[in-house]
């Protein structure tokens, strides 16, 4: 238990995915021969929801240099929540926000004047996971039924995938299962871990941690159940993207060099690249997590953010209650640097 409580309290906030430090970094990794052209890379604020080994190939292409290939000098700034993320977006103080895409048409509805527009996907898939208190090798999503769950914060992506899946399992969220909503995702496993709860959704690494210290057993991922999903994705202003098109390429370029790096390497390779990143966690841990996400494909091979995927996600937003109208996918989505970064 002193392990797990050290993780929570060490800053691995949010869904279990943050760490301490939310201020301004600077993660550009320069080699000796590029430190003298620093001063020509275009610096680039990039405020992320979550840090976490969920976003492995950001990550990857940080500690490998891609953005400064490219030409930009990357400051990532954690946001913790969407909704902080899309206001650092919308009054500039970022230039580029990542974080779920239902963000966006919710700016887009409430008749956002500069929309913001998604240019690049990362995940295809929920990030979390079903944590009960004893191990079940034969779960069933009815198991659930009459249970009390500790779901995370309502209307929040994580939140609203899980419900989705209960629907589509037959389950009435509402009626067949006790859900409190009134815990934030960055305090369930504490939570979960106090007592509370029969079961958890859970983000990693919270999930491997209460596993380590058996408090909890992750029995079933919400990213196979729900399917392919636009979980998190790039977005910036349409004015920003219109005025600075060689920075969004470049910065498309190196996310899909990180891409490329994930999935075709393994875990360990990618766990010792982007541990720097989570020093908080020991290397077996980051392998394991990058492992569990690997097993369950959850990094696309490109980054392109498919029609598809864009009304799935509509889908997971009106079935929730959150969807006032269903914006044209032509709207809020811009394929173009993604698809060169991929060579399409």
């Amino acid at each position: 238990m002193k392990k797990l409580t050290a993780l929570l309290c060490s800053g691995v906030l949010a869904a279990g995915l943050f760490f301490a430090g939310c201020q301004e970094k600077d993660n550009s990794k320069e080699t000796a021969g590029e430190v003298s052209e620093r001063e020509e890379l275009k610096k680039v604020t990039l405020n992320e929801v979550a840090h976490s080994i969920f976003y492995a190939p950001q990550y990857v292409a940080i500690e490998e240099g891609y953005f400064v290939e490219e030409g930009i000098k990357l400051e990532v700034v954690t946001g913790f929540g969407a909704d902080k993320v899309m206001a650092s977006v919308l009054s500039g103080e970022s230039d580029i926000g990542f974080m779920g895409s239902e963000s966006s048409i919710y700016a887009y509805q409430q008749g956002a004047n500069d929309p913001v527009i998604n240019f690049a996907q990362l995940t295809q898939r929920a990030g979390n996971f079903i944590v009960a208190r004893e191990e079940m090798p034969d779960f069933q999503w009815t198991d659930l039924i009459g249970k009390d769950v500790l779901g995370g914060r309502k209307s929040g992506m994580p939140e609203m995938v899980f419900e989705y899946i209960l629907k589509e399992k037959g389950i009435d969220p509402d009626k067949d299962v006790n859900i409190d909503r009134s815990i934030d995702f960055g305090s369930t496993a504490a939570a979960f871990a106090g007592g509370q709860g029969e079961f958890s959704v859970e983000f990693e690494p919270s999930a491997t941690a209460l596993e380590q210290e058996g408090a909890g057993y992750v029995v079933a991922s919400c990213g196979v159940e729900s399917g392919y999903v636009p979980y998190t994705a790039y977005s910036a202003k349409e004015s920003y993207i219109e005025e600075n098109p060689e920075i969004i390429q470049g910065f498309t370029n190196a996310l899909q060099r990180g891409m490329d790096y994930v999935n075709s390497h393994t875990p360990e390779e990618i766990a010792r690249i982007i541990q720097p990143q989570f020093k908080e966690n020991d290397l077996e841990t980051v392998i394991r997590i990058v492992e569990r996400y690997q097993e369950q494909d959850t990094w696309k091979e490109d980054l392109i953010f498919e029609k598809e995927s864009f009304e799935l996600l509509q889908d997971i937003l009106d079935s929730a209650g959150e969807l006032e109208e269903r914006v044209p996918y032509e709207e809020l989505v811009d394929v173009t640097y993604a698809e060169r970064a991929a060579g399409k």
